[in-house]
């Protein structure tokens, strides 16, 4: 997915190859074709070039290490900041209530059906919860069918009303149901619109209002690139979701929805889904992501270490001039 990505951040960070150490001047480059790639792999804009500018000021403030050279530190410093705009650390879905409810949400063709199956399955086998499914899209009789075959395929049983066009009442009906047979997680899968619509907004938070979820997903296509971002952004306006979930990143994607989303809706990525086999989801890790995306996971190991043992040569130099009473106020304020 992110290959032009990685073949251009690495390219410029080729730029500071042979330099002895980063300066104002030789980073300025640098920054200059980061930003353009990320521009390319379809990141909002403002966003990219607020990163570039916290590169700058981390690249600039940044100590010189002997053992490492300046393209080897700016890969570790693009790491960093791209794994904390990405949300920084992996966060957990909350399963609260009696039952816990998940209400899904997303565009039609988002995936969000099937990543209902495979959710169900990962709470199930994960975290040990019985989980019932609802078919609460009563527009399209093919979601219905589908989540059935989905969770016959899982063995997780699946809450229909034919006959009922009240998405409402079905959601309702199916918690009363996982009370009685004492299911502690209920996924309520939701109808779609080929965009987003007022009819649409006003199903699916009156659904929101009924069954107060423990936790609402927005499910995105990957695919969409700074659309996926857009849509997202007017549905939390209105939804206030929770988390979001990348889906078909397996296809042709640049990859710019999953590094711009979470700084555009202020609401973490908690899941990403490639190809239609039901064990095909993953817990998003922002710091994964960026190795991935860098995919020069062995030079951040490598910066690491000698930021340890630039830390501990310093210790054993100010403690050398503590011993000899050398230690003065300059040594106190670094």
């Amino acid at each position: 997915m992110f290959e032009n990505l990685t073949d251009k951040l690495e390219r410029s960070f080729r730029i500071l190859k042979g330099e002895g150490r980063i300066t104002e001047i030789n980073v300025a480059e640098t920054l200059k074709e980061i930003r353009r790639a990320l521009i390319d792999a379809d990141v909002n804009y403002k966003v990219a070039k607020t990163f570039t500018d916290q590169v700058k000021a981390k690249a600039l403030g940044q100590d010189v290490l002997r053992s490492v050279k300046p393209g080897q530190m700016m890969t570790k410093i693009v790491r960093d900041e791209l794994a904390q705009l990405m949300g920084g650390t992996a966060a957990d879905i909350r399963l609260e209530g009696t039952p816990a409810v998940v209400l899904i949400a997303g565009l039609q063709g988002s995936g969000k059906t099937t990543f209902s199956g495979k959710l169900a399955s990962w709470i199930r086998s994960k975290k040990g919860r019985q989980v019932l499914l609802v078919a609460g899209d009563v527009y399209r009789p093919a979601a219905i069918d589908q989540l059935q075959v989905l969770g016959k395929q899982i063995g997780v049983e699946v809450y229909t009303e034919p006959g009922n066009d009240n998405p409402v009442t079905i959601a309702e009906n199916a918690i009363r149901y996982a009370r009685q047979k004492s299911y502690n997680v209920v996924i309520i899968d939701t109808a779609g619109r080929l965009a987003v619509d007022e009819a649409m907004m006003r199903e699916i938070t009156a659904i929101k209002a009924a069954v107060k979820p423990s936790e609402t997903l927005f499910v995105v296509d990957a695919m969409t690139g700074q659309d996926a971002v857009n849509t997202a952004r007017e549905f939390n306006e209105r939804l206030d979701f929770d988390g979001v979930v990348l889906t078909k990143l397996d296809g042709d994607t640049r990859g710019g929805a999953a590094i711009s989303i979470r700084s555009v809706v202020d609401k973490p990525l908690k899941f990403i889904s490639s190809g239609e086999k039901m064990d095909a989801l993953q817990v998003f890790h922002p710091e994964r992501m960026a190795d991935r995306i860098l995919g020069m996971g062995d030079v951040v190991s490598l910066v690491e270490r000698a930021q340890e043992q630039f830390d501990e040569e310093e210790a054993r130099r100010l403690k050398k001039k503590l011993v000899k009473d050398q230690f003065n106020f300059n040594d106190f304020m670094g």
